[in-house]
C-alpha cells in the first residue's frame, strides 16, 4: 500500500478531482451518507476518493470518473465514517497490534488510540517503542499513547520498568505518538505530585492530549483538583453522574465496552435522559480479549449497544467517529467522510445492527463480508522482548500457604471481592477457619486464595490474599502474567498443590495463562512477548483462550469473562482492594493493610 501523503501535499490532487480535471482512484455511487457533522443521512449521495483522501462529497461525482476510475455501486447502502476506538490496551487481546487490527478491521475498526502501557510495565521505553513501530506499518491508523503511570502506583508495587517525566518529553517527538496515556495515579494528581505534574506538562507542552483515569466514586474535593491537574477525558465512570460530572467539567466522558465492562447503558443516560450534549461523549472498549474480537465485535459492537440503549444511530456514531477525532484534535484527519479527510469508511446495509459489508482505509478496500481481503505487513518481535517470567525458582505448595502462627479457630481477614462485569473491587470482611497455624479456604463459601508472584526480578517472593467472587467449586488453580498493572503473575486457587503446578508452568513457558485441575493441565494459552502477547493468529490465539474460559466455567465459575477479572486483581488504582508484590493494598486509602483484621 502506497505511503498516505499528509494532507497540504495532497491539495492539489484533491482540487483537480474534485473539479473534474483529473480523475479520482475510486467513486462510490448512490449511497446514503451518513454526516457526522450535521448529524444528518444524505440519500443518493456519491463519493470520490484520491490518494487515500476524500475528494468530493456530494450528489453527483460523475465529472469526476474516468477510465481508470474504480467504481463501487452502493445501492443504497450507507457509507459511515471507519470507527475509532478511543481508548484501548491491545496487550488485553494477547495479540500484536498487527494481529489485533487484523481482527478488528472487519468489524469496521480503522482508527485506534492505544495505550501501551501493559507492555511498558514490563520492557520499558523498548516496549513502547516497539509497539510505536509496529503500529505505524499499518493500513489503518494505530495511534499511541505514551504509557504515564509504570508503575501506575509508585509504593504501592514494583513493575520491571520505571518511566517518568524525562521519557515522556522523549517520546512526545516520537511521529506517531499523541498524547499521554491515562493518568491512573489520580491521588498522585490531586496532590499535585512533581512526577505526574512533569509528565502532564511535557504533554501539554507538545500540545498533545492527557488522557485520564479517575477510578473512584468520590466527586468532591478530589475530583475538582484531579480535573485541574490537566487530565482531558476519563473513562472510569459507572454511574449516570460520574458522565455528567466529567462533561459538566470540559473532559470528555468516555462510556467503555469490553469484553467485561458494561458501562455504557448506566452512563449514557446523561444524554438520553438528562439531554445533555451528546458531542461531548466517546466510546471506547479499554479491554477486549481476542475471543470477543473474533466472536462478537470491536467497536461495531459497542456502537450497537449504544442505539440499543436509546440513542439516535448517528448519535452513536458521532460518539465512536467524529468526537474521538475532535478529541484528540485529528478531525481534520480523519473521523468524518469529508473532504480532505482520510478516506476509511464503512459501507453499511442496515444502519441500526450496523451490518457492515465492506471497510475501506485510506481509500483501499481491507474486508468484504467480514473477511479480511488485504495483505498486513510482518512484524518480527526481536529475542529481548521474550523470556521475560523471571522467577528465582520453582514454586511449593508450601509458597501458597497462608500461615497464621500460634492461631487456630476462626480469624476475620480482609476478602477481595469480585464484581462481575465492572472493573472495581469490593473490601469484604469473612471469618476464615485457622487450622493448625494455616488458614483454610472455603470452597462452600467461595473463598479461594490468591496468590502474586513476583516476576521481573528473580525476587522469589510470593504474595498470599483471599478473594471470593470465582465461585470455584473444584480443586483447581488459574495463573496468569497478565496481571495488570505491573504485570507480576496471579494465581487463583482451592488447592496449593495446583496452584503451585500453575505457576511453574508459566514460568516454562515464558508466560500465559493456564488452568490446572487436580494435578493437570486442562487450559494453556502460551505469551512469550512480554509474558503478554501471543505471536499466533487471532483465531488460534481466541480458540486457546476460548479453552481457558471454558475451563474456568467447569471448575464452577459462572462469572461473564471471569478471566478479565482475574487479570486485574493487582490493580492498585482500581478500588476496593488489590494485591500487589508488596501486600493487600486498600485503594480507597491507598495504603497497604494486613491481611487479617
Amino acid at each position: 500500500m502506497a505511503q498516505l501523503k499528509s494532507r497540504p501535499e495532497s491539495l492539489a490532487g484533491l482540487v483537480d478531482v474534485a473539479s473534474g480535471r483529473k480523475p479520482a482512484d475510486l467513486v462510490v455511487r448512490n449511497a446514503r451518507w451518513v454526516n457526522v457533522h450535521s448529524g444528518e443521512v444524505l440519500e443518493n449521495s456519491d463519493i470520490a476518493v484520491t490518494g487515500g483522501r476524500f475528494a468530493w462529497c456530494g450528489s453527483d461525482a460523475s465529472h469526476t470518473i474516468g477510465p481508470d476510475t474504480v467504481v463501487v455501486d452502493a445501492a443504497g447502502r450507507y457509507a459511515v465514517p471507519g470507527l475509532c476506538d478511543a481508548h484501548m490496551h491491545i496487550e488485553s487481546g494477547m495479540l500484536t497490534v498487527t494481529e489485533f487490527a487484523r481482527a478488528v478491521i472487519p468489524h469496521g475498526t480503522t482508527s485506534m488510540f492505544v495505550d501501551p502501557h501493559e507492555i511498558a510495565n514490563v520492557l520499558g521505553m523498548d516496549g513502547v517503542r516497539l509497539m510505536h513501530d509496529e503500529a505505524m506499518n499499518l493500513p489503518v491508523n494505530v495511534f499511541v499513547q505514551m504509557p504515564s503511570c509504570v508503575p501506575s502506583a509508585p509504593g504501592l508495587e514494583n513493575a520491571g520498568a520505571s518511566l517518568g517525566p524525562e521519557e515522556v518529553a522523549e517520546a512526545m517527538n516520537w511521529p506517531n505518538i499523541i498524547g499521554l496515556g491515562e493518568v491512573m495515579n489520580f491521588p498522585g494528581v490531586a496532590a499535585a505530585d512533581s512526577r505526574m505534574m512533569g509528565e502532564i506538562a511535557a504533554t501539554q507542552n507538545a500540545h498533545k492530549t492527557v488522557g485520564g483515569h479517575y477510578a473512584s466514586p468520590d466527586l468532591g474535593i478530589p475530583f475538582h483538583a484531579y480535573v485541574a491537574g490537566g487530565p482531558a477525558d476519563d473513562h472510569e465512570g459507572t454511574r449516570m453522574i460520574d458522565a455528567a460530572a466529567r462533561v459538566r467539567q470540559g473532559m470528555k466522558a468516555m462510556l467503555r465496552l469490553g469484553s467485561a465492562w458494561y458501562d455504557v447503558a448506566e452512563q449514557v443516560r446523561a444524554v438520553s435522559e438528562m439531554g445533555l450534549d451528546p458531542r461531548n461523549f466517546i466510546l471506547c472498549t479499554d479491554d477486549c480479549h481476542s475471543g470477543t474480537l473474533v466472536h462478537d465485535g470491536h467497536m461495531n459492537r459497542v456502537v450497537r449497544h449504544a442505539i440499543q440503549q436509546g440513542l439516535k444511530p448517528v448519535t452513536a456514531l458521532q460518539m465512536a467517529t467524529i468526537n474521538t477525532a475532535e478529541h484528540f484534535g485529528l478531525e481534520r484527519e480523519l473521523g468524518s467522510i469529508t473532504p480532505g479527510r482520510r478516506a476509511d469508511f464503512l459501507l453499511v446495509s442496515n444502519l441500526a445492527e450496523l451490518t457492515i459489508d465492506a471497510v475501506y482505509a485510506r481509500g483501499q478496500c481491507l474486508s468484504e463480508a467480514g473477511r479480511l481481503t488485504a495483505e498486513m505487513p510482518e512484524f518480527t518481535y526481536p529475542a529481548s522482548s521474550r523470556g521475560t517470567v523471571k522467577m528465582k525458582r520453582d514454586l511449593q505448595a508450601s509458597d501458597f500457604r497462608i500461615e497464621v502462627p500460634g492461631k487456630s479457630g476462626k480469624q476475620r481477614a480482609n476478602v477481595i471481592g469480585v464484581v462481575e462485569n465492572q472493573a472495581p473491587t469490593k473490601a469484604l470482611e469473612r471469618d476464615v477457619d485457622i487450622v493448625d497455624g494455616v488458614a483454610q479456604m472455603d470452597r462452600e463459601r467461595d473463598i479461594c486464595q490468591i496468590a502474586l508472584v513476583e516476576r521481573h526480578r528473580e525476587k522469589g517472593t510470593v504474595v498470599n490474599g483471599l478473594v471470593s467472587g470465582f465461585g470455584y467449586d473444584k480443586a483447581c488453580a488459574v495463573a496468569s502474567t497478565v496481571a495488570h498493572d505491573s504485570h507480576h503473575m496471579i494465581v487463583v486457587g482451592t488447592s496449593h498443590e495446583d496452584m503451585a503446578l500453575a505457576a511453574n508452568r508459566l514460568r516454562e513457558v515464558g508466560g500465559g495463562v493456564c488452568v490446572f485441575h487436580e494435578g493437570k493441565e486442562i487450559a494453556l494459552v502460551q505469551l512469550p512477548i512480554a509474558g503478554l502477547i501471543s505471536d499466533e493468529p487471532a483465531e488460534i490465539v481466541a480458540e486457546k483462550a476460548g479453552s481457558v474460559v471454558k475451563a474456568m466455567q467447569d471448575m464452577g465459575c459462572k462469572l461473564n469473562n471471569a478471566y478479565m477479572q482475574h487479570s486485574l486483581l493487582a490493580l492498585v488504582v482500581i478500588p476496593e482492594l488489590r494485591i500487589s508484590d508488596i501486600g493487600i493494598v486498600d485503594v480507597r486509602k491507598f495504603e497497604k493493610i494486613d491481611l487479617f483484621v
